[in-house]
């Protein structure tokens, strides 16, 4: 399971598309599901502690997002990772390049704390079970794909306590 800060924060497109196929599955089986987040594909995480995101700080975020492009995704396969599965969007490039542009003025907040070199946009939907219930998870979400969405924000989350809570929303008016 997932090991959360207090005040740790994340950057992350809510995909709310895909809530009706993936929701029981992540309520089940996914640690950040359980911790509050809804499904999504995660921009950055960890991003600035939460003392350090102030007014100032919220407005560059604002004005980076609003310089990105609204754009499509498709959700039409399921992916994994070693103790993962996912759905898999068709808009990697425009994911990655919504991280890029928050490294590039952020470089102290690489994705995922700097462990993995490459960056691949997915929507978690179980982590850490046993076969049996990947296959079951992957059965299920290819029957249910696919699934169209609009990526036209991206939100601020902050774990306060034992979850995450939505702080701010960031428009992507390019």
């Amino acid at each position: 399971m997932a090991k959360y800060r207090d005040g740790q924060t994340a950057l992350l497109v809510v995909v709310d598309e895909v809530e009706g196929l993936v929701g029981p599955w992540r309520r089940r089986y996914n640690a950040s599901a359980a911790a509050g987040l809804p499904a999504h594909v995660t921009v950055i995480v960890p991003f600035l502690d939460i003392e350090r995101i102030d007014a100032a700080v919220s407005a560059e975020l604002a004005s980076l997002f609003a310089g990105q492009e609204p754009f499509g995704v498709v959700f039409e396969r399921v992916g994994g990772f070693p103790g993962v599965r996912y759905l898999a969007p068709s808009a990697v490039d425009r994911f990655r390049e919504l991280t890029g542009a928050v490294v590039a003025r952020w470089p102290e907040a690489p994705p995922y704390g700097g462990v993995h070199d490459e960056v691949n946009p997915h929507l978690t939907v179980a982590n850490g079970q046993p076969p049996e219930v990947f296959e079951a998870v992957e059965a299920a979400m290819r029957a249910g794909l696919s699934i169209a969405a609009e990526v036209s924000s991206v939100s601020l989350f902050v774990h306060e306590g034992r979850r995450w809570h939505r702080s701010a929303e960031f428009r992507l008016d390019g």
